[in-house]
């Protein structure tokens, strides 16, 4: 599988298509993880719960991301685990996803990184 680090992803930020695939309410940070010192989503990220692109027909996928094929996008969620499954589903699309492993359990601990909410 093909994984993407913090300091890449923080040095590219805005250059990638980034695919949170948690819930929504982890995603817009009113009900998070706890143990997340900050609560909300990487700057740019479009929310697709996992479970849904599960469910989702190949077109459609596409049509949601509008991206084409072979474009590279990273995916996170809390702590990598959803977001492996996405990198496979979309890679299988053609996609050139990556897995950001740290997902959002790493990148909340960084005070010097962006946010939304």
């Amino acid at each position: 599988m093909s994984e993407i680090g913090i300091e890449e992803l923080s040095r590219r930020l805005g250059e990638l298509p980034v695919l949170d695939v948690r819930a929504r309410h982890e995603y817009d940070g009113t009900a998070g993880k706890p143990c997340d010192p900050r609560q909300g989503h990487l700057p740019g990220a479009r929310n697709l719960d996992i479970y849904r692109l599960m469910e989702m027909a190949p077109d459609e996928v596409h049509a949601e991301l509008a991206l084409e094929p072979g474009a590279e996008l990273v995916a996170y969620c809390h702590s990598g685990a959803r977001s492996a499954i996405a990198t496979q589903l979309l890679r299988s699309l053609g996609y050139d996803a990556r897995n950001y492993v740290g997902s959002w359990h790493e990148w909340s601990r960084h005070d010097d990184l962006p946010f939304e909410r």
